[in-house]
């Protein structure tokens, strides 16, 4: 449901209201004109708050990312991509907003921090292993997200969902896992 209006629109009711038609109607429709229509605005009125639909997508990012949990001490890898995906998996399409604000708006992010946050003090480069455990949580994701989507529309067989999500939840620890050795590995040969 839409958040209510309360007058002047400003960002953040704007990202709001954004968030909410992503889950309704999922990336495909969010267009700058249902957006405005929601808001009853003219589409030009949203360019005042952001300078182009990528720009307000990664405002819509930033707002999914920013369900993450504070990372605590002793978190390990796995806990951490555990969060960012549950993060991703609250909204509609909530991956994809996020791959494409990251893939066009290269740096870090509250994900990558997070990420960084558990590794092992002693990795070689932490960016990087933050970068490549994020990539392979929003590649995870993305394709739950789309058998999801398919699911719901019929696309997709709904006979081994519950088989399927046990299967999702191997694979993305078991893909975890992987990076992780391979982090330890990479430290223990230098």
């Amino acid at each position: 449901m839409t958040p209510p209006r309360t007058g002047r629109h400003d960002r953040e009711h704007i990202v709001g209201v954004a968030l909410d038609l992503l889950d309704r109607f999922g990336l495909p429709d969010l267009t700058m004109r249902r957006l405005a229509t929601e808001l009853d605005v003219q589409a030009s009125a949203l360019y005042w708050h952001f300078d182009s639909k990528q720009d307000l997508l990664a405002a819509v990012s930033d707002r999914i990312l920013a369900r993450i949990p504070e990372p605590s001490a002793g978190l390990d890898l796995l806990a951490a991509a555990r969060a960012v995906r549950d993060a991703l998996l609250t909204h509609r399409d909530g991956a994809e907003v996020v791959m494409s604000s990251a893939a066009l708006r290269p740096g870090p992010s509250r994900a990558q921090d997070v990420l960084r946050s558990a590794l092992p003090g002693d990795v070689d480069d932490a960016d990087l292993a933050a970068t490549a455990v994020l990539q392979f949580v929003l590649g995870h994701t993305t394709l739950v997200q789309q058998r999801m989507h398919g699911e719901s529309h019929g696309a997709a067989s709904t006979a081994g969902a519950l088989d399927d999500r046990a299967t999702d939840a191997a694979v993305f620890e078991a893909g975890i896992s992987l990076i992780s050795l391979g982090a330890d590995r990479a430290r223990s040969r230098h």
